[in-house]
């Protein structure tokens, strides 16, 4: 969810034709009256118009035409332009989604930045050079630099990708000595984008990571004489609410996190468990530890629990550096750039819609009003450049920008999601033979949802849904999965909350005209009917019909 929240990281995934997912709970449904409230007339037309779904246009947005001078254009903004121009970068989670979609625009956008130190995990050099080609130089996701530089297109890449072999979950980043000293004389910005997106994660290994992985990274870098800011991509979810309004405030043990919370008792604790456990409990234990603490404290999973220790380790211990915590919530496939509906891997809200178009789910515990808070990667990225240009100006504070969508007139909701998928699906569907979608159904309780479910299972099984029929083995197993991740997902599903984002408004005001068209992030101008059904769902069914894997960051 950064949320970027990818669920192909979970033991139980459940295989949908060729696509392994781990969320396949399903949200049926009623005739939606969002539908009827904002689109009266549009949608009908376009549901009889095929081709507006099945031939969506893969068009990449026009080259940018820079402008020949510096001042013409920034003078009156953030100064984005000229602050890119020859500053050097330290990226962690370069291959993951969106820190790739940040790399890709900061090398478009100017071309005559300085380098990009990509801290790659790796055995050695050797490796960190092939992840680089064959993760980053080699996706379709970089066509239009392609474009741009032709034949020296990989010279170019090359030129300013610099792999180095690192692990944030290591002291000193596991770095060599020398390539440390090497690169702290250059790095003006450090960019902290790797981190384990999984809910259900081991307790042990989201605390390395999460909790502990940008204080290592601040540490490592935080006394170098160029370096001008930390950026840090956190979760809109990260403070645990569920509802009123979530402010851009940055985390603090004992200001805004009860002060019980102890980060070195929950190491211990973790640490006392993995000594304790062997063989195949150990990870299933590991998983409920980390729910189990999550929830005493007031959070929904180990994800966003951990990466709240992370946000207040990062206050903690920045001391006069200027650090920018950049908190999006469910990241999806691009709005525009640098073509419309760019995705890597399967996202939150993806599994629901692959397995709901594939006929194999339809029915949701959730709330069909419960407002599904989506953002597009190149949104959160354009956003991420902005206020990193404004911060890196020596002004020693911490700012905190919610990149969201749910606080605008026109928020989504998760009733809307589905009823647009619908129509997009019964055009065309995921699969090559056509089935006739019944409407989503949503259930307010848990014990209706497994009941349907149930059902549901029983009827695919043996042709009737009587309730004392027994199910086979794979049909409980199927159960319990479902009624597991519809218990995960809960908080999702009834999400009430909105997110405050000033700060981020503000940002917008503060940009130039130029720059507004060239690093756009205003998300009360999403066209949310055109967004599903014409750019994010063309770009999942390209996506899922991907036979590459993809790796997670890191």
């Amino acid at each position: 969810m950064a949320i970027t929240t990818n669920v192909l990281a979970t033991r139980n995934a459940v295989k949908l034709d060729d696509v392994t997912v781990s969320f396949i709970s399903s949200f049926p449904g009623k005739l939606n009256h969002f539908l009827a409230r904002r689109l009266p007339q549009s949608m009908t037309r376009r549901v009889q118009m095929s081709c507006c779904y099945r031939e969506t246009s893969l068009k990449a947005v026009t080259l940018f035409e820079m402008p020949e001078t510096e001042t013409s254009s920034v003078s009156d903004g953030v100064g984005i332009l000229r602050f890119l121009k020859g500053k050097n970068y330290l990226v962690t989670g370069a291959n993951g989604f969106l820190g790739k979609v940040l790399i890709e625009k900061l090398l478009r956008a100017s071309p005559e930045i300085g380098k990009i130190f990509l801290l790659i995990k790796s055995a050695d050099q050797e490796s960190a050079n092939k992840r680089l080609y064959d993760e980053i130089i080699s996706s379709d996701l970089f066509k239009l630099l392609k474009k741009m530089h032709g034949s020296s297109y990989e010279a170019f890449m090359k030129s300013k990708l610099i792999p180095v072999t690192g692990d944030i979950g290591e002291d000193n980043l596991a770095m060599e000595s020398v390539t440390a000293a090497k690169i702290s004389g250059e790095i003006d910005v450090i960019i902290s984008c790797a981190g384990r997106t999984t809910f259900e994660d081991r307790y042990d290994f989201a605390l390395n990571v999460n909790a502990l992985g940008p204080g290592r990274l601040l540490r490592f870098g935080k006394y170098w004489k160029n370096l001008k800011l930390f950026l840090h991509f956190s979760t809109a979810y990260v403070t645990g609410k569920k509802e009123g309004t979530i402010l851009e405030t940055p985390l603090c043990i004992g200001e805004n996190i009860t002060s019980d919370l102890d980060i070195e008792s929950e190491l211990k604790l973790a640490s006392e468990a993995v000594r304790k456990l062997h063989g195949s409990e150990e990870i299933k234990k590991l998983k409920e530890l980390g729910m189990k603490r999550a929830q005493h404290y007031g959070w929904e999973n180990t994800y966003t629990f951990t990466k709240a220790m992370g946000e207040s380790v990062i206050h903690n211990q920045r001391g006069d550096l200027p650090v920018v915590i950049i908190r999006p919530s469910v990241i999806e496939s691009s709005y525009k750039e640098p073509f419309p509906g760019w995705l890597q891997g399967i996202r939150m809200s993806d599994p629901i819609i692959l397995a709901y178009g594939k006929g194999q789910m339809s029915d949701l515990w959730g709330d069909y009003k419960s407002l599904v808070d989506i953002i597009p990667v190149d949104m959160v990225v354009n956003a991420t450049i902005a206020a990193m240009a404004k911060h890196s100006r020596g002004v020693s504070e911490l700012k905190v920008y919610n990149v969201t969508s749910s606080s605008h007139a026109n928020p989504l909701r998760l009733g809307e999601l589905m009823d647009l998928s619908r129509q997009h699906l019964c055009d065309s569907p995921f699969t090559e033979t056509f089935m006739e979608l019944e409407r989503m159904k949503f259930h307010s309780s848990l014990e209706g949802f497994t009941s349907s479910i149930f059902n549901r299972i029983a009827k695919h099984e043996r042709g009737d849904a009587d309730s004392h029929t027994a199910l086979s083995m794979k049909g409980k197993r199927r159960l319990n999965y479902f009624v597991s991740l519809a218990r995960t997902y809960e908080p999702y599903t009834f999400f009430r909350a909105r997110f405050d984002d000033t700060n981020t408004k503000r940002l917008i005001q503060e940009l130039s005209v130029e720059e507004g068209k060239m690093f756009g992030f205003d998300i009360s101008g999403i066209d949310w009917e055109h967004y599903i059904v014409n750019v994010h769902l063309p770009g999942l069914k390209r996506n899922s019909l991907r036979k590459d894997p993809v790796k997670e960051s890191g």
